[in-house]
């Protein structure tokens, strides 16, 4: 397979159809209770945490779920039971130092109803299992309404955990809370815990430090409900889903060079057009709103956008360097292609509750069934299987020991091999130095052992 990723148009018609009906999925897992969050273990390709609503996280290894949960709050976790609710356990980021510290954040609804941001340390005993003991509370969050709470943490390419908050439900954000700078609902926020003799400590490049009044935590605003947020894995820059209230859904974009600080338009700005509750609405910010680079309307039984992630991989052409999103209420899954304008094209309809996505460490991409339970991996039948191996040729990696191409590993390849030892040639280096030299000759020996 690939090596693994080192870790960064305006509205669509209603009568949108599928462009291409070759992408399909496979199932990956199943029996999972309403899995809302997916993501890879550090340092292990084949191991993956997951989110049930409900309060635990469950470990995938090499395709099996297994049985007793990493982590099971369900007991102080608020919600997250029923179809319409939006509490429960939301988030999850592992510290960028996890393989050794053990250290992972959760986010979720607790006490009062509010938003808890908590860390947690694997046992020492076994990597599979979380100690619960270990809970030390980074932050609440005061919710006033049960609906709107966001819940996506992860730390970025700097090292700091980013949480997206929504404003705090409701209907069309009463107190304006998304815009004003003095509380943390309808924000992203931006943190350091890597002192852990404090909760967190606040970056002094965050944009409103030193500003009266403000919040030193936020890094942007003018949210709704951010449903999905990712870093690029590739470049860092961040995309951000917002649900809409009544009208639109959004994508927004915010590059890895922002220096944070955009009000992205809620509650005055719904997508691309006015708040229809809110007309002329004021005040604008000193900077402007900045707009989203997509939205869409709620023809075809869309609802609510679920955001997803720039594609990286291989198995799905049609992939190939877009942010993939989907809608939760109609399944429709949808590329934006930042090479060609923002394009946007409908290319799967999962007929199912899009309840969030997630990508391993090859860059593919997965998407789960939050009533169905299930977490399914995108493929395409247009991917070429020439060899009909059951790996799509862009997957496969070259195998050194056939120097000479014919898909066979024998001694016909070490004369290959001499010839591309005399003339230069790129297959003469079999150690990967970026030269070549008789040492390769040695590593050539180990890679026809080792075959293909």
């Amino acid at each position: 397979m690939r090596t693994a990723l080192k870790i960064g148009f305006v509205g669509l018609a209603a009568s949108c159809g599928l462009a291409s009906g070759q992408v399909t999925t496979e199932l990956f897992v199943s029996g999972l209770d309403r899995p809302v969050y997916m993501v890879a273990a550090p340092g292990d390709a084949d191991k993956f945490f997951v989110i049930e609503q409900e309060g635990a996280i469950r470990i995938i290894d090499n395709g099996s779920l297994l049985a007793t949960p990493f982590l099971d709050i369900d007991p102080i976790v608020v919600g997250g039971t029923s179809g319409g609710n939006e509490q429960g356990m939301l988030g999850l980021a592992f510290s960028p130092d996890y393989e050794t510290s053990g250290r992972f954040f959760v986010n979720y609804i607790g006490a009062g109803s509010d938003t808890y941001i908590v860390e947690y340390t694997r046992s020492a005993a076994d990597p599979n299992i979380a100690d619960p003991n270990s809970a030390r509370t980074i932050m609440t969050i005061d919710q006033p309404f049960s609906n709107h709470n966001g819940g996506w943490m992860d730390f970025g390419p700097d090292g700091y955990l980013y949480i997206a908050q929504g404003d705090g439900g409701s209907g069309n954000d009463p107190g304006n809370r998304a815009s004003q700078l003095n509380n943390l609902l309808g924000k992203l926020l931006r943190i350091d815990v890597s002192d852990d003799q404090v909760p967190y400590t606040i970056p002094a490049d965050n944009p409103f430090v030193g500003t009266a009044g403000a919040r030193e935590e936020i890094w942007a605003y003018g949210l709704r409900n951010p449903w999905r947020t990712s870093f690029d894995a590739m470049t860092g820059d961040l995309w951000i889903a917002d649900v809409g209230q009544s009208t639109r859904e959004e994508v927004n974009f915010q590059p890895a060079s922002s220096a944070g600080g955009e009000h992205y338009g809620w509650r005055c700005r719904e997508g691309f057009i006015e708040n229809p509750s809110f007309p002329g609405c004021t005040p604008t910010p000193p900077t402007g709103f900045t707009e989203p680079i997509h939205d869409y309307n709620r023809s075809g039984g869309r609802c609510s956008i679920t955001g997803g992630y720039m594609y990286y991989g291989c198995a799905v052409p049609e992939f190939e360097g877009k942010y993939i999103f989907g809608d939760y209420c109609s399944g429709d899954i949808y590329t934006l292609d930042p090479s060609n304008g923002n394009q946007v094209v409908a290319v799967s309809d999962q007929g199912f509750g899009v309840s969030s996505f997630a990508q391993d460490s090859d860059g593919e991409i997965y998407v789960m069934d939050l009533f169905g339970g299930t977490i399914s991996k995108f493929t395409s039948d247009s991917a070429v299987d020439a060899n009909k191996n059951g790996i799509p040729d862009a997957c496969e990696e070259p195998c050194l020991a056939d120097v000479n191409g014919d898909g066979m590993v024998t001694p016909t390849d070490f004369t290959a091999w001499v010839g591309a030892f005399n003339t230069g040639a790129a297959e003469c280096d079999q150690n990967g130095d970026g030269m070549c030299t008789p040492t390769d000759f040695t590593a050539w020996v180990g890679n026809y052992n080792a075959g293909c």
